[in-house]
Parts: C-alpha cells; structure tokens; sequence
C-alpha cells in the first residue's frame, strides 16, 4: 500500500492494511453538454404537469425511459415534477464517467451541490473521495448520481412523492451506465434502489441485486460517518465486499 493510501484510511479512522489486485475502471470521463435541440426534444417529451404533485405517469416515464444521455440531462434541468423544483439554485444531474464499472449512489444535493450543480462535493464528498482511493479507484472512473436531483429544503429527508417523481431518471441513469455494481451511500438510496423499508444496518454487509440483475453494496452515507466516526470501519468493510465482488465478476 502507497504511504498516501495509507494517509487516506488513516484519515477515515481505520487501521490500514495491503490490498491485492486494483479493480477494473474505465477511461476519463467525457461530459456530454445538451444543446437547444436535444433540450426542445427532451422539453417536448416531458409530461404535462400532474394534478398531484409527484404524481409520474406511465406515460412520462416511458419517456424519460427512451432517453439518451442528453435528452435525459435536459429533462432533468427543466424538471417541474415535484415541489423540490421551487427552491432549488440548480438541478444536481450526476458525474464521473458514463461507462463505470462502479456507480454510486446517493441521497440528495445538499447546500453546496446545490450551488455547484455536481453531488458530494462538501465535506462528505472529501470522505468520499478518500474512501474512493483507499480500494484503488478515482472518482472520475465511477458514476455519482442522487436519488432526487434537487435539494430538499433544510437538507431534510426527501418525500415519498419527491423520490416517486426523480424515480425514473435514476433508473435510466443505471440503465445508461450498465454498471457492474452499485454503491448504495445511506438508508435513502439503499430503499429506494431496493424497494424496501429495512434498516440500513440490516442491509449492509451483503450482496443485493437492482432490478433483480445489477449486484448492488449498501453502505453508511459519508454524512453519517462525518457524525459517527465510529462506523468507519463498518464502511471498510463494505468497500471491501464491493470491492471483492467487481474482482469476482471481473
């Protein structure tokens, strides 16, 4: 183990030790910006505003569901489905790269999202990039992406009907990446990928699948660990089972 990955554990309050084999990653990430065409086509296929708020119609997410990569980043930007659109500086689409083998996922923006329109760039985001390099990856060789894509008011916990209505642009982003495993980051996105209600300390620690295919690790969100420290290790081993089961699969 290099002295800075040594320097990364040691900074999330866990006793480093070697690793064997670094995963598989795919090349540098190459954003792709919507331009007014593909936004007019994506405006064009957003459904009219639902009488309930939340409310997502069959329809609409048969449409988002035939989405490409733009498409979908325009119809999330203009996005009125839900009240989060309200209060929102800026909708948080997701980053890193487009064909990862790992895609992570997480709860929502918080403040400085928000302001900056990428997910975990506060000081959770600077524990998720060194619990990223302590298994051997770069962020930018993973897909980040939120359950809701704009930020709740006093970073509360989002609605049943605010994560009804970001539902379907989630599961197209995962449809998109075709990644090898997902990171669940905290109870909202571990029950929201699972379609349960199970406490995160029940569902960690095992191998579950998305949509029955996908193998998906829930693990504690970097908010909590920043509050709970002595979760860290926990985490630790999580990472090392998603990291186990990329080698495994690879």
């Amino acid at each position: 183990m290099s002295t800075r990955n040594a320097h990364y554990l040691s900074a999330m309050g866990i006793q480093p030790w070697a690793l064997r084999a670094a995963p598989r990653v795919s090349g540098q990430c190459s954003p792709v910006a919507a331009d007014a065409a593909a936004e007019e086509i994506a405006l064009a296929n957003m459904a009219p505003a639902p009488v309930a708020a939340g409310h997502v119609t069959a329809g609409a997410r048969a449409d988002v569901a035939e989405m490409d990569w733009p498409r979908l980043e325009a119809a999330v930007a203009a996005c009125r489905r839900c009240a989060l659109a309200e209060g929102r500086t800026q909708t948080v689409f997701g980053v890193g790269e487009r064909t990862a083998d790992w895609m992570v996922v997480g709860e929502g923006p918080g403040a400085e999202e928000d302001r900056r329109g990428e997910p975990f760039v506060g000081r959770a985001g600077r524990l998720l990039d060194n619990m990223f390099v302590a298994i051997g990856l770069r962020r930018e060789a993973v897909y980040i992406a939120n359950v809701v894509k704009c930020r709740p008011p006093g970073n509360r916990d989002p609605q049943p009907e605010e994560v009804s209505a970001c539902g379907a642009y989630l599961d197209r982003q995962i449809a998109l990446v075709q990644p090898r495993l997902i990171l669940a980051l905290g109870r909202f996105a571990a029950q929201s990928l699972l379609q349960t209600d199970t406490p995160v300390g029940q569902l960690r620690g095992r191998v579950h699948r998305y949509a029955g295919t996908i193998p998906l690790i829930v693990t504690y969100h970097p908010a909590y660990l920043l509050r709970s420290p002595e979760q860290k290790a926990r985490a630790w081993d999580d990472l090392r089972l998603a990291r186990a089961q990329i080698a495994g699969d690879g």
